[in-house]
């Protein structure tokens, strides 16, 4: 406001005060529309802030789609689903040192359409990359970035790219069920009519002030402080090679299947242990771990969704939430001992699962170390099957030849 008037001496009196009423009209709007973050959406901001030219936290989805793709429908529905999830029309900024979310009332869909016809796969996939590794500018936005690469009339490749602050995997499968909906709409010119949004991402990080601050934001504070009291110690993997003085997040991937066998007797040792698939294979896992490494008291991380609350399972927006499951598995106890305190430590994070990590860091104070991730450095999570499928039945619902080749969620 200062520039403002320093730019408006030579004006009148009246025009200076009509200036002064615009102002404080613009600065009225503008802080109805600034919120501040999640505890979640506050490490997110810090890690941009450190490295704004950073793409580790792009969530990524990509699938190749073998048919005709009415350019225009599509880019009408990511224009939809824009307008209706204020999390994908959010910039973020700071006032006072202080981080906050903008959310705008109109906000153009990034789309953008590519001529892949005279790229062989390698340089595609090249491309391909290079538009996931872009960095997002979270100040001027957008947040979500499509590209669609088109080799031929009949053979595309969809990437969809979101800034990590703006979505969580959850959040992707709410997306994917409304593009089902509304992109064969578009496409026939129909109107179809999705449930109203009641509640926003907005919504959800007031609910969170308010609990943590309250007395039930105490209880989880106790519970996790008990949970995770005494020496923290950093899991030390018989790695090839040593591990870097800093992080580089840098990795690899490994896949396999398993038998159908394997997986029946899996299903049946559930049942008789009154378990689940996630408790198994994840005291499996911590099992493994303690083989590798030697160590007794096991500590792995793994997302919830922090979506306990029903009203908030069709909003878009940063929610996940990890959670530390603590193993002991001193004085060598059988696997179903072990799997059955592996049952009560899941059920009892997934109860205390609103307390948000970051604020965990900040009040338990782990001995930080650049090498490494603070609690935890390994993660286990079990989810369903990727949704590539059901956008290329969307996309090619008259074509009966139309297949995945590949893609992924990251």
């Amino acid at each position: 406001m200062n520039t403002v008037f320093k730019q408006s001496g030579g004006l009148s009196r009246w025009r200076k005060r009509e200036i002064l009423v615009q102002v404080l009209e613009e600065e009225a709007n503008e802080s109805k529309s600034l919120f501040l973050l999640s505890h979640g959406q506050q490490a997110l901001w810090f890690l941009y802030k450190l490295a704004p030219k950073s793409w580790a936290n792009n969530s990524l989805f990509t699938v190749r789609i073998r048919s005709d793709v009415d350019t225009r429908a599509l880019r009408r529905t990511f224009q939809v689903l824009i307008s209706r999830h204020s999390s994908l029309r959010t910039t973020y900024t700071e006032r006072d040192g202080k981080p906050f979310q903008q959310i705008h009332e109109n906000s153009r869909a990034y789309f953008e359409e590519i001529d892949a016809s005279a790229w062989d796969w390698e340089e595609l996939k090249e491309q391909v990359s290079q538009a996931s590794h872009r960095p997002f500018n979270l100040e001027q936005g957008s947040v979500m970035r499509v590209s669609l690469f088109t080799r031929s009339p009949k053979d595309h490749i969809l990437l969809l790219a979101i800034h990590h602050i703006a979505i969580d995997f959850w959040s992707l499968s709410v997306l994917i069920d409304e593009l089902r909906i509304l992109y064969p709409a578009e496409k026939a010119g129909t109107l179809v009519s999705l449930s109203p949004q009641a509640l926003s991402y907005a919504d959800y990080v007031r609910w969170q002030h308010k609990i943590l601050t309250g007395s039930m934001g105490e209880h989880l504070w106790a519970y996790w402080r008990k949970q995770l009291a005494g020496e923290l110690s950093v899991l030390n993997l018989p790695t090839d090679r040593p591990r870097p003085l800093v992080q580089t997040y840098c990795g690899a991937s490994c896949n396999f299947k398993l038998s159908e066998q394997l997986t029946q007797r899996l299903k049946e040792l559930v049942q008789a242990e009154r378990s689940t698939l996630f408790m198994l294979l994840l005291a499996s896992f911590q099992v493994l771990l303690h083989r590798y490494t030697g160590q007794e008291d096991i500590l792995v991380g793994s997302p919830m969704s922090g979506r306990m609350q029903r009203e908030f399972a069709g909003v878009v927006g940063y929610f996940v939430n990890p959670v530390v499951l603590r193993a002991n598995l001193s004085g060598n106890p059988s696997f179903k001992a072990f799997l059955s305190q592996v049952r009560q430590t899941v059920l009892a994070a997934i109860v205390h699962q609103d307390y948000p990590f970051p604020l965990l860091i900040e009040r338990l104070q782990p001995n930080r170390d650049p090498s490494c991730s603070p609690l935890f450095q390994v993660l286990f999570a079990l989810q369903k099957p990727q949704r590539s499928e059901q956008v290329i039945e969307v996309l090619t619902a008259n074509d009966a030849h139309s297949r995945l080749d590949w893609g992924g969620w990251n």
